[in-house]
């Protein structure tokens, strides 16, 4: 499951985020992260995903 959240993560960073741990403060930061940058969105996305 997480390779589908790995892809999705690098096509739309926050749906990736969300998969992974539901609406909640690391969602917003992704939101923010995306809009400032789409690379700083899929980086951070990946990240949270590895990291759980």
């Amino acid at each position: 499951m997480d390779i589908v959240r790995i892809i999705c993560a690098i096509i739309l960073p926050p749906l990736g985020v969300f998969l992974q741990v539901g609406i909640g403060p690391q969602f917003w930061i992704n939101i923010l992260l995306t809009l400032l940058g789409y690379i700083p969105g899929i980086v951070h996305a990946v990240w949270v995903i590895a990291k759980k």
